[in-house]
């Protein structure tokens, strides 16, 4: 879905029109919050935001992947696999499987990290243990209380925030945020702005962790792009960063097309992009997420292999400080499983 406009604006009438609707969902939410939920066996950390859309997920999930193959952990991701047909579980294979069939980020997650794709979270564990996981990854699910998490790390956008702080459909909160901040181990800001300085200050009072990072692009495709005019489009949670991230690392972006997220194009999309491109002398350029999903039976069609995919990584500030995060919270989370075993 296309994020609207008002969950920004925390004067907008519509946003309180909508209020009493929100009050009601944000009331059901938080009490399935406080649901006890199944123990996986294994130590549990979930990658989650506390709104609808995207903050940087997908990018923090593999930052985390490594780090912990760093601590001689084999890390699996759990995903519900959105979008996807399959409902699993399964073991995503690139080779074998298409955005259609197991969702986008999932997809794009397979080439670095095994995950494993399965609408019912529980049954998935199974799957994830039997491909060897001393721990899983999490790749959203911090509001379903369904596996108990050993740790909770949020990802916010520091320029966006949590819009107008409002549960949805008033805002973009996917449940109150008090309960939220409450089960929140740390937090992980991405950027330079300043949207979620009232957010740190309360994860840092309750003791919890606040980590910044950036997103790096990668240097062989800033090369490839250098000097060349761009028509960038993204189909993500926020297209703007996207643009923004592009212009940071000394892209010429002409023109921009910003689609919903997980947007599937249609040939008469694809065609316009194309079109344009090629009257006004432009390089195509989007994201790996969204070029996963343009393609049909595990290939690109024609038109697509023009595409370039700006490949970015998640860079941490004081990477040390997550790592020992990561391994204190391993080690306690056996320590309560296992007693030490």
């Amino acid at each position: 879905m296309r994020e609207p406009a008002f969950w920004h604006r925390p004067s907008s009438w519509t946003s309180h029109l909508l209020w009493p609707l929100g009050a009601l969902y944000g009331a059901v939410a938080a009490l399935r919050l406080q649901r006890t939920g199944f123990d996986a066996g294994v130590p549990v950390l979930c990658v989650g935001n506390y709104h609808l859309g995207g903050a940087g997920k997908t990018p923090t999930v593999l930052a985390l992947a490594d780090i912990l193959r760093g601590l001689e952990e084999t890390p699996v991701v759990l995903s519900r696999g959105y979008g996807g047909r399959l409902r699993g579980p399964v073991l995503v294979d690139p080779a074998r499987h298409s955005a259609i069939d197991v969702g986008d980020e999932p997809l794009m997650l397979a080439s670095r990290v095994a995950v494993v794709v399965a609408h019912d979270r529980i049954d998935g564990v199974a799957m994830a243990r039997s491909q060897r996981a001393s721990v899983i990854l999490m790749d959203d699910g911090f509001q379903n209380p369904a596996i108990v998490k050993d740790a909770s790390l949020i990802v916010i956008d520091s320029e966006r925030g949590v819009g107008n702080g409002r549960v949805f459909p008033s805002g973009p909160l996917r449940a109150p945020l008090a309960p939220q901040l409450a089960r929140t181990d740390a937090l992980i800001i991405i950027g330079e702005g300043s949207a979620s300085k009232a957010i740190a200050a309360a994860i840092g009072a309750r003791g919890g962790q606040v980590l910044s990072a950036r997103f790096k692009a990668d240097a062989a495709t800033v090369t490839r792009l250098s000097g060349k005019p761009v028509l960038a489009f993204a189909g993500i949670g926020d297209p703007g960063r996207f643009f923004r991230t592009l212009r940071a690392s000394g892209i010429d972006v002409v023109r921009e097309r910003a689609f919903a997220d997980h947007h599937r194009f249609s040939p008469d999309e694809t065609k316009e992009l194309t079109t344009t491109a090629e009257r006004e002398g432009l390089t195509l350029v989007t994201t790996e997420k969204d070029l996963a999903r343009l393609r049909a039976d595990n290939e690109l069609p024609a038109w697509a292999r023009q595409v370039v995919p700006f490949a970015v990584t998640l860079q941490f500030e004081h990477v040390e400080r997550l790592r020992k995060l990561l391994a204190d919270r391993l080690f306690a989370a056996r320590e309560k499983k296992f007693g030490g075993r």
